[in-house]
C-alpha cells in the first residue's frame, strides 16, 4: 500500500535491491492479517486504554485537548466491556495466525511510511492521514515485535526514503546489525551535517558452536601469550570483571609470569578479565595444551553470567603471592614494571 505515492514505491523497491546486494534473500509475505491487527489500535478496544489512562484529566479538561486527540480518545466512551473482550480475542487470533509467519523469516523490511503528506494534507484530514502513516507501524507493539527505522537514500523527487526493519521480540541485535550495514551501504551523510558516515566492518554473528573463554593473565590483550589465542582463531568479545568471589595470585616459577585465579567465595574480590570466543574444535585444542597448575573451570562474571575460563589448582599456590588487591593481572604487571624502573636509593656517607 502506497496510496498513490509512486516515488515512495520506487524508493522502497530500490531499498529492497540494496538489501539483496548485501546478501539478504527476499521473500514476499501475505500481509492482510498485519493490516487487520493494525486496525485494532485505533478502531477497537485499545482506544479505551488511552481513555482510561487520562480519564480523570479528560473529564475535567476536555476542551484543553487537541481536537483530533479529543475526538479519537473521546470515542472510547461508546465502547463497552464486551467490545474490549472482543478486541482481545481478535488480537489473540491474529497472533496465533501470524506467529508462524513471523518465525518463517529472520526479519521484515517495510516502508517506514507508505506516503509523504504535506502539512496542508494532514490538516485537511488529520485522522485519515495519520492512520495511513501508521500502516506499517500500528501493529508492531500489539504483536510484540521490535523495530528500527533506517534511512536508505533520497527519492526521485528529492524527499527522503526510509525503511523499517521488524522482527520478533528479542531480535534487537540482529535488526541493529542489518540496519547498520544497510545505512552504510546507502552512502548517505549523517543527517543534515553533510559529514560522511564512519566506515564500519560488517558485524559477524558468533558461530552457533562457538564457546566463550575467560582469560585473566598472560593471554590478555597485549600480554605475552595473547598470540596463542589469536592463532587459535579466537575473537575478542569484551573486557569485564569476575564476581567478587575470587582471589588472584602471582604463581611461582612460571615463564612467562602467570597468575592463578581461585574462587574463594566470601572475602574475595572482583578481578579484571577478558572474554574471548573460539569455535568448539579450537576451544578443545586450546584447553588440551594448558599446562598445570592451570586448568579450565566455570567463572562467574559480575553481570551474573558465567563462562569457561582459566582457574588455578590450589596445589599450585605454594609460594604464590596474593595480588588480589591490584584488581587484575594487568595492573599488577604495570606496578611491578614501574617499581623496577625506580632508581635504587644510595645511602649517603
Amino acid at each position: 500500500k502506497f496510496f498513490g505515492d509512486a516515488a515512495m514505491q520506487a524508493g522502497f523497491e530500490a531499498s529492497l535491491a540494496l538489501l539483496s546486494r548485501l546478501g539478504c534473500r527476499l521473500v514476499e509475505i501475505p500481509f492482510g492479517d498485519f493490516y487487520a491487527t493494525a486496525d485494532l489500535l485505533y478502531e477497537g478496544a485499545w482506544v479505551a486504554e488511552r481513555y482510561a489512562a487520562i480519564r480523570d484529566f479528560f473529564e475535567v479538561n476536555e476542551a484543553a485537548l487537541h481536537p483530533v486527540t479529543r475526538k479519537i480518545i473521546g470515542g472510547a466512551r461508546n465502547l463497552s466491556a464486551a467490545d474490549a473482550f472482543r478486541g482481545f480475542y481478535a488480537l489473540q487470533a491474529y497472533k496465533a495466525r501470524l506467529a508462524p509467519v513471523i518465525a518463517s523469516v529472520d526479519l521484515f523490511c517495510l516502508p517506514t511510511a507508505p506516503i509523504h503528506y504535506t502539512l496542508d494534507a494532514v490538516l485537511a484530514d488529520p485522522i485519515a492521514t495519520n492512520s495511513r502513516l501508521g500502516t506499517y507501524t500500528n501493529f508492531v507493539n500489539l504483536l510484540d515485535m521490535c523495530g528500527i527505522a533506517v534511512p536508505t537514500g533520497t527519492r526521485a523527487d528529492g524527499l527522503p526514503m526510509s525503511v523499517t526493519l521488524l522482527a520478533a521480540a528479542g531480535k534487537d541485535g540482529l535488526l541493529a546489525s542489518v540496519a547498520r550495514d544497510l545505512h552504510s551501504a546507502s552512502d548517505l551523510t549523517l543527517g543534515a551535517t553533510g559529514w560522511r558516515q564512519p566506515s564500519a566492518q560488517p558485524a559477524a554473528a558468533p558461530a552457533e558452536d562457538s564457546i566463550e573463554l575467560v582469560v585473566v593473565g598472560a593471554h590478555l590483550s597485549g600480554m605475552p601469550l595473547n598470540g596463542q589465542l589469536k592463532n587459535a582463531g579466537a575473537r575478542f568479545c569484551r573486557a569485564t570483571r569476575t564476581s567478587p568471589s575470587y582471589k588472584l595470585y602471582e604463581l611461582a616459577g612460571q615463564i612467562p609470569p602467570k597468575p592463578g585465579l581461585v574462587r574463594v567465595g566470601s572475602g574475595g574480590a572482583a578481578i579484571e578479565v577478558e572474554v574471548w570466543r573460539l569455535c568448539a574444535d579450537a576451544f578443545g585444542r586450546f584447553v588440551a595444551a594448558i599446562p598445570p597448575p592451570l586448568g579450565i573451570g566455570t567463572i562467574e562474571l559480575d553481570d551474573g553470567t558465567s563462562a569457561k575460563g582459566f582457574l588455578a589448582e590450589t596445589a599450585g599456590l605454594l609460594a604464590a603471592t596474593d595480588i588480589s588487591a591490584y584488581g587484575g593481572w594487568r595492573n599488577f604487571v604495570a606496578r611491578a614494571h614501574e617499581a623496577r624502573r625506580q632508581p635504587e636509593s644510595v645511602p649517603s656517607r
